[in-house]
């Protein structure tokens, strides 16, 4: 296997890891609230997490919809009606059913992703990118929405919140613990 090939199915394997490492903080967030909490705009001008679900379920249809074969912003996508709030705590459950489809189509795509395919053009509003920087560009903007979704749901549940990562004052415990699993295979 040449380099390249290694290199284009390890960044393959990142992308991968990485989307689904964001899915994961997120619905672990996202369990935590009840669907009203779902509805909670914290300040003026700011989004709900059903806005920040919604808007994510946007662009992932749009963007990975065709992806090799169509321009990642589909004419049939509304953007600005994403960060309209919803009206009812209703919504949640379809939320959360476009959530789970928009991911796997996704992971989907990301599994059928070639080493070649990396290379490759596709466009986003008329624009052209290598598959490479499309799929890195939308790491990016999920990194930044799940960050959103965790702070606000971590706001929400306050004293309650349950850690989605090292708790505080335990990463010396942790850390340590890694090393008892590492020295004991």
């Amino acid at each position: 296997m040449s380099d390249t090939v290694q290199l284009a199915e390890t960044l393959l394997a990142s992308f991968r890891h990485s989307f689904r490492s964001y899915k994961s903080l997120a619905d672990r967030a996202l369990l935590q609230l009840s669907p009203t909490d779902w509805l909670h705009v914290p300040a003026p001008e700011s989004n709900s997490i059903a806005v920040v679900v919604q808007h994510m379920v946007g662009n992932l249809n749009s963007r990975f919809t065709y992806f090799l074969s169509s321009d990642g912003e589909k004419p049939t996508r509304q953007r600005d009606q994403e960060f309209v709030e919803p009206s009812s705590a209703e919504v949640v459950p379809e939320l959360q059913a476009q959530w789970e489809a928009a991911w796997l189509l996704l992971f989907d795509l990301l599994d059928a992703l070639q080493p070649a395919d990396l290379l490759r053009t596709v466009t986003i509003r008329g624009e052209a990118h290598t598959v490479l920087a499309a799929v890195q560009r939308q790491v990016t903007h999920y990194a930044y929405h799940v960050g959103q979704i965790v702070m606000s749901a971590k706001a929400l549940r306050g004293a309650q919140w349950q850690t989605l990562s090292i708790p505080r004052g335990q990463s010396e415990q942790f850390t340590q613990q890694l090393q008892n699993t590492a020295n004991q295979v």
